[in-house]
Order: structure tokens, then C-alpha cells, then sequence
């Protein structure tokens, strides 16, 4: 872990998802109907908005039930580089204001997407040298639109011309700020990261996009909790306004992960029975909350009750066409779901998943394909025929939703042993050991 990570008391963190540790898991196989109640860690998406939010405030904010993760951790690392502390308490993580500095610091960004989109506009705030660099994998994850943005905004970024990780900003002591075109159909990372940062620019922001951006629901996570910080966002069709603003909130709770619930709310689907997943908001921006109605339209059946999300299955899975550009962190287990399907089915809308910790696409369809499926990629999906499976090495390219989707296999496919579990600890160390207590054991 980073220097500057703090010890998470309320939640012991299963692993460190290091890269490079290529352990195994015999992923465990339904031997009956499942009847489970189970409850995911909080959002890494929320969590590490609310991280940023909190450094940009004027005064301490206590965020409640974070997500412990590798992720988050990188985060919380990156910000005490930038000169915001935190220190962990029993329910949550205190982070202090940003503060100035001088000298030359190092951002460790493993391979978290939101770290190295999310804090380079405030390492344009400062008066360091910042350095980041990371994972291998992040060298592959695009971040060019956004150092061009802030560059055009008035950011002193160095990338040697690649457009990629490692870069350094050389800070000025502020951000102008003002008005930028920006490319985000990358990813909405990027737009995120200027309208998160913008209220402590000089001028705020005014970000107009370019082409079309992925994952709305995540833009309208990200002015939401704008708006619950105290900044003032403005949408108007393709531009965003962020006037200047002084942030502060006291106290903010995050939300269960959607999207890291997904196998198990798929889970009856495949096994038959019934899953309870407590905590599910009743409103709520998290993309993962189509869950709800994609369960509906694979055969299941999906009821928000007061205390949580309650799905129930027979084990039979409709096929279905899903357009998931909204939701394309939910194809790794969909994909795998859709492997039993009663027909042919057809993921649309994900091209910008070949951008994320792997090519997911392609990883999918080698992966799927090697254990006996029918997939093959398509310019922006998945086509997937029912075909019967077996047993066999299910490698996740260090990519925790592909650990994820091995295990949604192997409750219906014996034998699966799915590659560098420790890889899940990105957004969930404590997957494993849940998935183990959802799935019976054989009875003797």
C-alpha cells in the first residue's frame, strides 16, 4: 500500500489485489438452491468522489462506511501526496483540506482509473511537482483527453508526448480554469474529473463535449454530489457549468456498491432460489441500479423491499440483446449469465470496455470461449450462443470483474479455478470469502 493509507478498522481487508500474484480459487459450484441475505462494501465510484470532494472542502469531513479497497486506498494515498490527510475512525475516514506545499511528490496509482483521472487537476491546484505513475496496465488506460483539457485550461503537464501514464503536473499555485472542449467518450472519467475540481478553479469550469460520453448515470453521480458538497453544476444538453465555490460538508455516507453486487444479484438466475441484498437504495445515481429491471428481463425477479433488493431465480436465463453503454461495468457478469441462456444473446453499446483494466471484450471472448462457450466480439460487444461448458482456468488479466464473472460460471460449471482472485481485492478484498458463504456446501 501507498505511504499516507490509513488502517481501516471496520472491515479487514482480505488482500492487497497486487498485481503480479497469481494465486487461484476453486470457485464453488451451486449444489442446491441458494437462500442467502449478503451485504456488498460501499461504492468504490462514491467513495472516491466523495475522497476528492472532501480535500477540496474548507473544513474536516468524516466520510462514513467507505469502500476499503485497493483502490480507495490508492486514492487516499495520492491525496495525502497532494496535502490532504485523513486518519481512519470506526465508521469511517476523517480527510482534511487540501493544504500547499513545494518540492516534488509521487503519486502511486496502481491501476485505478478514478486516481489517475480524478487527482491531476488538483495536483494543478498546488504548488508541487507531481509525478504519477503506476501499474502497467495503467500505461494502457487512456488519460490523453484529459491532460489536453487541463493543459488548455492552464495546467503545466509533461507527458513526453504519449498522452499516457507517467506523466508529471508541475503546479502554479491555482487553476485559471474557464472554457474547454473535451473528448469523453473515452471515458466519463473525464469529464467527472474537470467538473469535480472545477468549483476550486478561478473561474470555474465550462466543459463542452465532444462525440458521445459513456456511463451517464456516473455524470449525474458526480453533480449530485457536487450539488450535496455545496457547488452550483449546470447542465445544458452536451455543456457543463461549475461556477467557483466554497465546498463543505461535515458529514457524508456512502452507498452499497451496485455494480459490485451484480453476481450476486445474478446468482439466483443461474442457480435458482432467492438472494437478499441489504442496504439497496431506494434512489440512488449508481449505475448498477439497472440491475433491478435487467433481472426482469433475464427471467428473474427483482424486489426492492424496505430493508433491500430481494431477486429470486428458477435457474432458467432468458436470452436477451442488452445495450449496456450505461452500464458497462455489468458486461463481465452478464456476459458469463448469458452463457446459459436459453437462446443466443447479444451485448451492444461496450467498446469503450476495450479501455478499462483489460480488453474486456476480447478477454471475455477468449475466456468464455476456452471453457466451451460460444462468444465472439463484435465492434461493440459480445455475441454469446449457448454452448455446453466445462471446467478449466478462467484468467482475469488482473481485472477484478473478470473474478466476478469466474464465479457466476462456476455455480452452474464444476471445476473452475479462477486465476489471481487476490486481483478483486480493487473494489472488493472481501468477495471471496462472501461469495463462500452464498454458495452451499455439499452436504455429508
Amino acid at each position: 500500500m501507498p505511504d499516507g493509507c490509513p488502517a481501516w478498522p471496520w472491515r479487514p481487508v482480505w488482500d492487497s489485489g497486487a498485481v503480479g500474484e497469481k494465486n487461484t480459487w476453486a470457485a464453488p459450484t451451486a449444489s442446491e438452491r441458494l437462500d442467502a441475505t449478503v451485504r456488498v462494501p460501499g461504492s468504490k465510484s462514491i467513495t472516491n468522489r466523495a475522497f476528492v470532494l472532501a480535500a477540496l472542502s474548507a473544513g474536516e469531513t468524516l466520510v462514513r462506511n467507505p469502500l476499503d479497497s485497493r483502490d480507495a486506498r490508492l486514492m487516499l494515498g495520492a491525496l495525502d501526496a497532494l496535502g490532504a490527510a485523513s486518519h481512519a475512525v470506526s465508521d469511517g475516514v476523517r480527510v482534511q483540506p487540501m493544504t500547499d506545499g513545494d518540492g516534488e511528490v509521487e503519486v502511486a496509482l496502481g491501476n485505478a482509473g478514478t486516481v489517475a483521472r480524478f487527482t491531476p487537476p488538483l495536483a494543478a491546484l498546488g504548488s508541487r511537482t507531481v509525478h504519477f505513475d503506476g501499474d502497467p496496465a495503467i500505461r494502457r488506460r487512456p488519460v490523453a483527453p484529459l491532460l489536453q483539457a487541463l493543459t488548455d485550461l492552464g495546467a503545466d503537464i509533461d507527458d513526453g508526448g504519449r498522452g499516457t501514464v507517467p506523466f508529471t503536473v508541475r503546479g502554479r499555485g491555482g487553476l485559471a480554469g474557464g472554457t474547454v472542449e473535451l473528448d469523453s467518450s473515452a471515458s466519463s472519467q473525464f469529464l467527472s474529473a474537470l467538473l469535480l475540481s472545477g468549483p476550486a478553479f478561478e473561474r470555474g469550469v465550462t466543459v463542452r463535449l465532444l462525440g458521445k460520453t459513456p456511463s451517464e448515470p456516473h455524470i449525474a453521480m458526480t453533480m449530485d454530489m457536487l450539488r450535496r458538497f455545496g457547488a452550483a453544476p449546470e447542465r445544458d444538453g452536451s455543456e457543463f457549468h461549475v461556477p467557483p465555490a466554497t465546498l463543505a460538508l461535515s458529514e457524508y455516507t456512502v452507498e452499497p456498491d451496485l455494480s459490485s453486487a451484480a453476481p450476486f444479484v445474478v446468482a439466483p438466475l443461474v442457480a435458482g432460489g432467492r438472494v437478499h441484498v441489504e442496504g439497496w437504495p431506494s434512489e440512488t445515481t449508481q449505475p448498477g441500479d439497472r440491475l433491478r429491471s435487467l433481472v426482469r428481463e433475464l427471467g428473474g425477479e427483482a424486489v426492492l423491499e424496505g430493508d433491500g433488493l430481494t431477486v429470486t431465480g428458477t435457474g432458467t436465463v432468458a436470452a436477451a440483446t442488452l445495450d449496456l453503454h450505461e452500464v458497462g461495468e455489468l458486461t463481465p457478469v452478464l456476459a458469463a449469465l448469458l452463457c446459459f441462456a436459453d437462446g443466443p444473446s447479444e451485448i451492444r453499446g461496450v467498446a469503450h470496455l476495450r479501455g478499462h483494466e483489460t480488453d474486456r471484450l476480447a478477454a471475455l471472448a477468449t475466456e468464455l470461449s476456452a471453457l466451451g462457450g460460444d462468444v465472439t466480439e463484435t465492434d461493440d460487444g459480445l455475441r454469446i450462443h449457448p454452448a455446453p461448458l466445462h471446467g478449466g482456468t478462467f484468467h482475469t488479466y488482473d481485472d477484478h470483474r473478470l473474478v466476478m464473472a469466474g464465479a457466476v460460471l462456476a455455480l452452474r460449471v464444476p471445476g473452475i479455478t479462477v486465476e489471481n482472485p487476490a486481483t478483486v481485492g480493487k473494489t472488493y478484498p472481501g468477495f471471496v470469502s462472501d461469495w463462500e458463504r452464498l454458495v452451499p456446501v455439499p452436504s455429508r
